[in-house]
């Protein structure tokens, strides 16, 4: 035990105040009395070490006292030894029930008095030493934990920055593909932002829905491979130049093929997989149903949609319930039917998910408005056929 420590002795006696306090005041101890319970409570402050407390006093007893103590945090631990005349079994219990440590008899003895006091200094001075040690503690967790808040907080910066990179090198990427054919930057922008809208519609985690929306803009990256005679041409390809058109979908997974990146890998699935139909008549493998990579699915369903709405230099856009009606008659056959459900039930976040130049760029044709009779063709997107080539959109 180190230093004086502050006791406050309690006794409506003069002479028993007077007797604890040489007693204690010899030891060093710098002590301080009080003649009654409500003096008690007025004398108590943050130093105080410990109190020895009569039972009997006028007004406020020793067990009132304690349960005004023991109800207050600034005193619910601090020592308190009683000193009292009685010896009952029952008044032991209820000090005890009111939170008091230890008992002193009287008339006292000096040499108890010291042991007792002495006892629950210590007990004091290892309370007050955890105490110290929690609040040091807390005060290292607290700045350990800011620290690592802030490092956190770098760590995602520079991941955000790295991730924005990584996008802007593939946009650049799909769009050096995408100015061989007669599509704009706005369409992968709006593939990126229906594919968003229709996973979200399906209920898929939010992690895959960004992974997938994005890597949906890499689903024509093949095209860089492909002729710019062929992709611009105005009228109907050839058998052979529709075979080689048909091969961007596995030039772009080759290019996308063998990377680490998740992102990368995605783009690579909906690049081999987006011409893939679910009745199994689709290309590059044939495959059919759920066979077919659900981003696959996805994004044949939003690209038929963003070529039948967009205007190309053969033909004008169709309206929204046009095109929709239109992709309808291949339901089942070219698209998932459950994923063309929820993509035409969430419609009109579709059109709100559309960039605002692109939708004042479409004036699209009426709902009444007769379809072209000359075929034509878009590269951009997966066909649209019922029993032959629609006569609005021819699309490989």
């Amino acid at each position: 035990m180190t230093g004086p420590r502050r006791i406050l002795i309690a006794d409506d006696v003069l002479g028993n105040r007077e007797l604890l306090a040489a007693m204690l005041g010899g030891l060093g101890h710098d002590i301080d009395t009080a003649t009654d319970g409500r003096e008690v409570l007025a004398r108590l402050s943050p130093d105080t070490d410990l109190l020895l407390l009569d039972l009997l006093m006028p007004g406020m007893n020793g067990l009132d006292v304690m349960s005004c103590l023991r109800a207050d945090a600034r005193w619910s631990d601090l020592p308190v030894i009683m000193v009292t005349a009685r010896e009952s079994r029952e008044d032991r219990l209820r000090a005890v029930e009111s939170g008091v440590n230890d008992f002193i008899a009287k008339p006292v003895d000096r040499a108890e008095v010291l042991v007792r006091v002495r006892a629950q200094l210590r007990m004091k001075e290892a309370q007050d030493e955890l105490k110290r040690s929690r609040a040091d503690l807390e005060e290292a967790v607290a700045t350990r934990t800011s620290e690592l808040r802030h490092a956190l907080a770098d760590m995602q910066a520079a991941e955000a920055k790295t991730r924005e990179a990584h996008l802007d090198t593939i946009r650049r990427l799909v769009l050096a593909a995408e100015l061989k054919d007669s599509d704009t930057s706005e369409h992968i922008v709006r593939i990126s932002r229906y594919s968003a809208v229709l996973g979200r519609a399906l209920s898929l985690p939010a992690a895959e829905v960004e992974t997938g929306s994005q890597a949906a803009t890499m689903h024509d990256v093949g095209k860089i491979g492909i002729p710019s005679a062929i992709l611009r041409k105005r009228g109907p390809l050839t058998a052979d130049e529709r075979d080689l058109m048909q091969t961007h979908a596995v030039i772009g997974a080759h290019i996308l093929a063998g990377s680490s990146s998740e992102l990368m890998q995605a783009g690579e699935r909906i690049a081999i997989s987006h011409h893939e139909k679910w009745d199994g008549t689709g290309y590059p493998h044939g495959l059919a149903g759920d066979a077919i990579p659900l981003w696959g699915r996805i994004c044949a369903v939003v690209d038929v949609f963003d070529a039948l709405t967009s205007r190309r230099p053969y033909r004008q856009p169709l309206s929204d319930a046009a095109a929709l009606d239109m992709m309808r008659q291949d339901r089942g056959r070219h698209f998932d039917p459950h994923v063309f459900d929820v993509f035409a039930a969430h419609l009109d976040e579709i059109r709100a998910a559309r960039p605002e130049p692109a939708a004042a760029a479409n004036h699209s044709v009426p709902d009444s408005a007769p379809l072209p009779s000359s075929p034509a063709h878009s590269h951009s997107a997966p066909p649209v056929l019922v029993g032959g080539p629609h006569p609005c959109v021819d699309t490989v």
